[in-house]
């Protein structure tokens, strides 16, 4: 019975001896520690997993302030309509609020997106220039109402990210023509 016991034992410890062997072995050979190497990759998944979970809370509060805070364009234009000024100032301050935020809880490599969205009227190619002309021209109002160029980037969507399918009304289309800000690290 001890015997087989043992044997039992002996034949299970084999493998773990033969890992830890194999690990000293692609260590040696590597140069360099890779438990290491494994550790420091959980951390980095980690972080990105905090951080996405930051910029999902963030993301909704940017998302519902930029709905309550939409500047309209002119049809078919880049050039926005009037009353814009305390809108803009409006997001621009929860921005900052934000960035101030988020850099006290140790957070950097960060960006505001502002993306410009389209209904699905007229040609695709042209909708995505005029998204991006649109987010483009925010951006520049943001900018002038204080945050920092370095924080905020643009994009076009064009109709990619409807908000209503389908848009085949007025109304659902005003709903797809917008923009939105949101965080990425």
């Amino acid at each position: 019975m001890k015997v087989k016991l043992l044997t039992i034992l002996m034949l299970s410890a084999a493998p773990m001896l033969a890992y830890a062997g194999l690990m000293d072995d692609l260590n040696k050979a590597s140069g360099s520690n890779l438990g290491a190497k494994v550790a420091e990759q959980a951390k980095a998944k980690a972080a990105a997993e905090g951080n996405k979970q930051i910029a999902d809370q963030v993301n909704k509060k940017l998302l519902a302030e930029g709905r309550k805070n939409q500047c309209s364009f002119k049809s078919g234009s880049d050039e926005l309509a009037p009353g814009c000024g305390s809108k803009s100032k409006k997001l621009a301050g929860i921005i900052i609020e934000v960035k101030k935020s988020l850099q006290s809880q140790g957070q950097t490599g960060f960006k505001f997106i502002v993306s410009g969205h389209t209904d699905s009227s007229g040609d695709a190619a042209k909708n995505k220039d005029l998204s991006a002309r649109r987010a483009q021209v925010m951006v520049k109002e943001l900018i002038a109402q204080g945050v920092s160029a370095e924080d905020i980037e643009s994009v076009g969507m064009g109709s990619d990210k409807m908000l209503v399918k389908p848009d085949d009304t007025a109304a659902k289309k005003a709903k797809n023509r917008r923009y939105e800000i949101q965080v990425r690290f």
